[in-house]
């Protein structure tokens, strides 16, 4: 069995989940059966995720506490934004909880959860769903190559 260690530049297909301080899964490969593959340095993960999986070899399985800092951010009250409810469609009618995607200049679009609906205004907040969360990050190490 290859043990080459996790270093910049290589290619890792592991497992990954994501939980909440309550342990609860906001996230996790395991629910599709597919891992992830990606290249570290590539931008899929953030510095910080990367930093826990330097060293880490094929077989190990690891769980690493992030603060929000070091995770997903602290929400940024700049993402929060003020829509007229008349710019929403009826197939789109915004209601508390529900993620829209808006579409922007360059044709992306950016999800945003609408966090209150009050008359003719609209709530949407554009900072990540985990934003301001302590999570665990929790790997399982399938294979690591150069």
């Amino acid at each position: 069995m290859n043990r080459l260690g996790i270093e910049h530049g290589h290619e890792v297909v592991m497992h990954f989940t994501i939980k909440l301080s309550d342990g609860s899964v906001a996230d996790s490969t395991k629910v599709s059966g597919k891992p992830a593959k990606f290249r570290m340095g590539d931008g899929n993960l953030t510095e910080n995720f990367e930093a826990c999986l330097v060293g880490l070899r094929a077989g190990d399985e690891r769980e690493f506490e992030l603060t929000p800092e070091n995770a997903f951010g602290e929400p940024n009250p700049d993402n929060i934004y003020y829509v007229d409810a008349t710019k929403f469609s009826a197939e789109t009618k915004p209601e508390v909880g529900a993620i829209i995607a808006f579409t922007q200049p360059d044709g992306t679009d950016l999800p945003g959860i609408v966090r209150a609906v009050e008359g003719q205004s609209v709530t949407i907040d554009f900072n990540h769903p985990l934003a301001g969360q302590t999570v665990t990050f929790a790997v399982e190490v399938i294979s690591v190559s150069p």
